[in-house]
């Protein structure tokens, strides 16, 4: 498991790397290659708020996790049962990502199996793109009242997606070839 940590306003110790480092280590039980993880440490305000994000990288396989408390060692602890919890349920979903072992009999951070719910798609959608600006695309968004907008971009021909962050500010999705 190959961990980078990234520091944001926050001064990582040995002691919490070496912690984080540690738990991790029990979830490369769950992977039959070496992984990627990417660990964020960001404090917010006046110091108070503290953040942690953990995504995971096995070929391609994004698992991740944001997880806010007042204390960064008590983010650990948030942030690795629900890790574990999109492994165990993503397992099945895409058996090439992850190990082949027989079932695991024992969690580490989460008490047991997180249920199976599937969800199928009930409705479809087609519509015609005319080029907008980002802008423009905003605004129908917002008169819509939807949380995304998928739109043709004006200035550069390619498909885009407008959606809302959970912060209340925007993002946007530029789709490259």
């Amino acid at each position: 498991m190959d961990i980078k940590f990234v520091a944001r306003n926050y001064k990582i110790s040995d002691k919490l790397k070496e912690i984080i480092e540690k738990k991790l280590s029990k979830l490369e039980k769950y992977f039959n290659k070496n992984v990627d993880v990417k660990v964020n440490c960001t404090e917010e305000g006046d110091g108070s708020i503290c953040k942690l994000e953990v995504t995971i990288n096995s070929s391609g396989l994004y698992i991740r996790s944001e997880v806010t408390s007042d204390n960064m060692y008590n983010n650990i602890d948030l942030a690795l049962p629900k890790l574990e919890r999109q492994i165990v349920k993503n397992t099945k979903r895409y058996k090439n990502k992850f190990a082949e072992k027989p079932a695991i009999e024992t969690f580490e951070y989460i008490e047991e199996e997180p249920e199976q719910l599937s969800s199928k798609i009930v409705k479809k959608k087609s519509f015609e793109l005319d080029p907008i600006s980002v802008e423009d695309a905003q605004a129908y968004m917002e008169a819509v009242g939807h949380s995304f907008y998928v739109f043709l971009n004006g200035e550069s021909g390619e498909i885009n997606i407008l959606y809302k962050r959970n912060d209340g500010n925007l993002g946007l999705i530029e789709v490259t070839k």
